[in-house]
């Protein structure tokens, strides 16, 4: 479906007089009201093909309705959330629950949505159909070098999908680990995945990445061959510059200090971006913000503070992108919340006063310094989230527009009731 912009229009003109009233207040307390404005203007955040339908647990799946049946309809979706909030100009592809096969085609469907590729994520943690050797035991980490050969090739297939697609990043996350003690020899296994990184690493495009993923548990109980940052981080110093650790807001132990980690992993330029969820125990994909938003603020104050401090820019040097699981709300409900939440986030860290900080801490002012991080995440700053969504053509209220103008129950008509998303 397309959506209309007569009804957009009509939809900011009904709630422009309360909008306008509150933007005219905010600007006029905030004395960097123009500067934030842009960089919210310029700040975009990808949403990845496989949360277009609705999830699951270990216990079951309760699928939508409407749900995108293809990859055409999945770019549809994405065109929808970037039409009403003007930042989610990209699709992060997920191969092969998303194999393009007409690269061409596919790239012209998305331009005419206004998107392009971001980065291309390879899929080692199930077998697939046809698939010659099994991942049971692990891919790239496995004992048999046939399976490790196997999970090789699929990722060397998957950078040549991006290429054809002009995404620049290829994303590894391993299931790989081991459930009991005694069950795989830490030492091999480390090193098998550090040479078949080493293979997939040789394969990239000049001007590419490859983002290497953690996470602290799940699938494998006892360990996981890349379980943490340092272990992401070693692997990626060994690699080489073109490879960097991806964050995962969800794949750390409960009250990981994320906000460090990331500080740490900037400084030494090796930080790729996010995968932005929440979580409540572990890696529950929780929409972005809803148990934990002071945290999301936390991380971000840390992001400015280190990309500034290397004149980086906030919006194209590092990657940005949603990974969640939507189990009981709409996905295009939830990926609009999530996307609100990062924006709101990005904006209050835009707020904290650097300088004022920085002379507290040299002074170890340490109330001075809560209160000036307490300050700016108290701020809300929703007004100027709108508000640049307004400039660039987007909903100030794009939840109310998607209820309102009834989006899901016109997809249910387009695609039925039973249309059941690709790849979940």
């Amino acid at each position: 479906m397309v959506l209309q912009q007569t009804a957009l229009d009509q939809h900011n003109q009904q709630h422009f007089a309360g909008h306008k009233r509150k933007i005219d207040f905010l600007a006029a307390d905030i004395p960097q009201y123009a500067s934030v404005l842009e960089k919210l203007k310029a700040f975009q955040i990808a949403i990845p093909s496989w949360a277009l339908g609705t999830g699951g647990t270990r216990f079951g799946r309760f699928a939508g309705a409407g749900e995108p049946r293809c990859i055409e309809e999945k770019l549809e979706d994405v065109g929808l959330l970037h039409k009403l909030n003007q930042s989610s100009g990209s699709i992060s592809l997920h191969i092969p629950w998303d194999i393009p096969a007409n690269p061409a085609a596919l790239k012209e469907l998305a331009q005419q949505h206004h998107l392009k590729f971001d980065a291309v994520n390879s899929n080692t943690f199930q077998d697939q159909p046809g698939a010659a050797h099994s991942y049971k035991y692990g891919s790239l980490q496995h004992v048999d070098k046939a399976v490790r050969k196997q999970a090789i090739d699929h990722n060397i297939e998957v950078i040549k999908h991006g290429i054809a697609l002009g995404s620049e990043a290829l994303s590894v996350w391993l299931a790989d680990g081991s459930c009991f003690p005694g069950q795989l020899n830490f030492r091999n296994a480390f090193n098998n995945t550090l040479e078949s990184l080493h293979e997939i690493y040789d394969a990239l495009p000049d001007h590419w990445k490859v983002f290497v993923e953690y996470k602290a548990f799940e699938p494998n109980f006892y360990s996981m061959s890349v379980g943490d940052w340092g272990q992401s981080y070693l692997y990626a110093s060994k690699l080489g510059d073109k490879a960097l650790t991806l964050v995962d807001l969800g794949h750390h132990l409960p009250n990981a200090n994320i906000e460090q980690i990331v500080a740490l992993l900037l400084n030494e330029k090796k930080l790729a971006g996010f995968h932005f969820n929440d979580s409540k125990y572990g890696d529950d994909d929780l929409t972005v913000g809803s148990i934990n938003p002071y945290q999301l603020f936390l991380i971000f104050n840390e992001l400015i503070e280190g990309m500034d401090a290397r004149q980086m820019n906030h919006a194209k040097d590092l990657g940005w992108m949603i990974d969640a699981s939507h189990n009981v709300k709409d996905p295009l409900e939830d990926l609009l919340q999530s996307v609100e939440a990062i924006k709101i986030a990005y904006a209050q860290a835009l707020l904290v006063d650097t300088d004022a900080l920085r002379a507290a801490q040299v002074q170890n002012d340490v109330t001075t310094c809560q209160e000036i991080l307490q300050t700016a995440y108290r701020t809300d700053v929703r007004p100027i989230v709108a508000e640049a969504r307004l400039q660039l053509g987007g909903a100030l209220d794009p939840i109310s527009f998607f209820r309102t103008n009834k989006v899901r129950a016109q997809l249910i008509s387009e695609r039925g009731a039973n249309a059941v998303a690709t790849g979940l």
